[in-house]
């Protein structure tokens, strides 16, 4: 099998999540991974400045910051509440200086999935211009039908495909996560359709069965998803940025730290 190499490969701050930042970016370095993407409950850990001083010593890309969405909410105000976060969300993926903000849209509140897609696309509709006065692109990533009911109803490639095209590619495009699209019929010609406005690729891999519906993703090449044809799909759409290992595992969790990284290159050398 041909390998290929780590200059794209990111660590998604959740592989590792018993570290903290700083203990994520020291095994980066260690490991000589390139970039890192994080989640905004680990700036919250050690707060923004101090957040943004260790990546910017460290000389790590910070490839995305993981989360903003949730918009749906059964209340004009709790809505608006949210679109505040979203706000703070943008401020401080420009801080730290990556120009994408990953976007998980929230479930349906009192059962109303109609509702809840509206909710999400005037959510995203108001973010839109206060994103791009940060310079930072909004990622819609679907996610897995399994999860509608707890954290996001826009669930095919399709769908996000759809609110993404309101807007220019440099306002607004999709996360593709291949645990979440890998089983869909209409992926290719929707990886095809997303063709200038694809913000971020996710990797893992699904495992059979499946032991856990938010914690049973698998390290790549340990279950079914056909990686690198996802990948040169991707790609052939004009993907050319960093890859993300995105990993929510206990057991992964549980093992040292390099060792895991160390594991990471290997699987991604031969899967990804």
């Amino acid at each position: 099998m041909q390998l290929t190499t780590c200059e794209r490969l990111s660590l998604n701050q959740i592989t590792k999540d018993p570290w903290s930042l700083k203990e994520a970016v020291e095994g980066c370095l260690r490991a000589e991974i390139p970039s890192i993407a994080i989640w905004r409950h680990k700036l919250n850990e050690i707060g923004l400045a101090e957040s943004k001083r260790i990546i910017r010593d460290s000389g790590l890309k910070v490839s995305s910051l993981c989360r903003g969405g949730m918009f749906a909410a059964s209340t004009a105000e709790e809505r608006g509440r949210r679109l505040d976060d979203n706000r703070r969300a943008v401020e401080e993926a420009a801080e730290l200086g990556t120009d994408v903000l990953v976007l998980v849209c929230g479930p349906a509140p009192d059962r109303d999935i109609d509702s809840a897609r509206k909710w999400v696309a005037e959510g995203i509709d108001r973010l839109v211009p206060f994103a791009e006065s940060c310079g930072i692109k909004l990622g819609i990533e679907p996610l897995h039908p399994m999860y509608a009911a707890e954290r996001s109803v826009i669930v095919t490639l399709d769908h996000a495909n759809t609110l993404a095209e309101r807007y220019r590619p440099d306002q607004v495009g999709v996360i593709v996560d291949v645990f979440h699209v890998w089983w869909d019929p209409d992926l290719y010609r929707q990886i095809d359709r997303a063709k200038g406005r694809i913000l971020g690729y996710h990797v893992s891999d699904w495992i059979v069965p499946t032991p856990d519906l938010l914690m049973g993703r698998g390290m790549m090449g340990d279950g079914v998803i056909e990686l690198r044809r996802i990948r040169g799909a991707v790609e052939e759409a004009g993907y050319a940025g960093t890859i993300e290992v995105e990993i929510f595992n206990r057991t992964l969790w549980d093992l040292p730290g390099d060792e895991l990284l160390s594991l990471i290159k290997t699987r991604y050398t031969e899967h990804v």
